[in-house]
């Protein structure tokens, strides 16, 4: 039951990072039971219908010497053949020899057919499933191949008066076409009722099947005002270490500091807009990478104006020494963000939920910072004192 339990949560991570939630909370509670949290999810039918989903796809060959109706009527199958019906009701009789299944496909993508302008889905098998289905396309060219939907439902049901909850199992044929040519482990699949359906059988089949069923016994609807003291109070601080820092720049480096501080408050902006672009939501995590990406930006500003400060102790040259002051601290600066910017991508690869949020708001903070610090910056130093023929500098 616990491993069952382990890999069903796996699943279900997979399954919401195709949905593409930010920062989901995945996680075990008890001995059976999975809580998971959604933040800024607005369907929620379509969650719940792709969370609890236990489906696959089989695919048989067609018997093409006996007939269905003829089964049907005497009650029993042909030795090594079994009966399935099309969603539409009509029968068909299957090989019991199940050709692969959802366990060997390593890749779904959903999409239109150029020819039929219809709902596809191409697949991508494993390397066991690819042989079984280049020995079976060989072997019965221009034969019928089935694809097989099947589905594991927990419904709900009154009897006598009580609420009863029923597991069933689904088995429709959703294509069955000729084999026209060999092929192996890329193909793809009609016979889909809508791109709807196609989408979510791709996201289905790439997220992996569950090792147990399963069902909602609870769902909550939290609003935004349980969390917003918190995160008022995660922008009150990143407001107030920002105006801090301004003022340190301003008072230590003058017009330098100037300079610092509106690449400081460019960064911000870029930081806000990409996460805009990436449609992200902002959590403390979140605002935690983008305090920490202040101190790193001012950092930055910190080492080359320093640099420019030693310059200016040892050549007499103020505009070699602001030169000499971005190129020789450039290294140093790369150094810092790029190992920064690899634990981040670590955290991100290995961590969930609230860890990625604070790698991705980490990691964008640290390219935008590099190219405040370093290119406008220098731009805006460059507009005020580039060609002049100066005497001092006010850093």
């Amino acid at each position: 039951k616990n491993s069952a339990l382990k890999q069903n949560i796996t699943t279900l991570r997979n399954r919401v990072n195709e949905l593409g939630v930010a920062e989901p909370i995945i996680q075990q509670q008890g001995l059976e039971r999975i809580v998971v949290q959604l933040p800024g999810v607005q369907d929620t039918a379509r969650a719940k219908e792709i969370l609890g989903a236990v489906a696959t796809l089989e695919f048989r060959l067609v018997d093409e010497k006996n007939d269905a109706q003829t089964a049907i009527q005497s009650g029993r199958t042909p030795i090594g053949t079994k009966l399935y019906y099309f969603k539409d009701g009509r029968p068909l009789l299957l090989k019991t020899r199940v050709i692969a299944t959802g366990e060997n496909i390593t890749g779904a993508a959903s999409g239109i057919d150029q020819e039929n302008s219809i709902p596809m889905v191409s697949i991508t098998l494993d390397n066991a499933g690819g042989r079984s289905m280049l020995d079976t396309t060989k072997k019965y060219l221009h034969h019928r191949m089935a694809v097989v939907f099947i589905e594991n439902k927990v419904e709900t049901v009154i009897e006598n008066g009580k609420t009863v909850k029923k597991r069933s199992t689904t088995k429709d044929i959703i294509n069955a076409a000729t084999i026209q040519g060999t092929f192996s482990n890329r193909f793809q699949i009609t016979g889909i009722d809508s791109a709807r359906e196609a989408r979510n059988l791709a996201l289905l089949l790439r997220a992996g099947s569950l090792s147990a069923p399963i069902e909602i016994i609870e769902e909550r609807t939290i609003g935004p005002s349980l969390g917003a003291d918190n995160i008022e109070k995660g922008v009150i601080s990143v407001i107030v270490g920002f105006v801090f820092v301004l003022f340190f720049m301003l008072v230590r480096y003058r017009v330098f500091g100037m300079v610092a501080n509106i690449a400081l408050t460019l960064n911000l902006v870029m930081i806000v807009a990409v996460l805009s672009l990436l449609q992200a939501t902002l959590t403390l995590p979140g605002i935690a990478g983008i305090v920490l990406t202040v101190g790193m930006a001012v950092d930055a500003n910190v080492l080359i104006f320093e640099r420019i400060k030693e310059e200016l102790g040892a050549n007499s040259n103020i505009q070699k020494a602001i030169s000499s002051g971005y190129d020789k601290a450039l290294l140093t600066i790369a150094d810092a963000n790029i190992t920064t910017l690899i634990a981040s991508l670590v955290l991100f690869s290995f961590g969930t939920g609230p860890i990625k949020g604070f790698a991705i708001t980490l990691s964008i903070g640290i390219i935008t910072s590099m190219f405040t610090a370093i290119i406008v910056s220098r731009a805006i130093i460059n507009k005020i004192y580039g060609g002049k023929d100066l005497q001092e500098l006010s850093i």
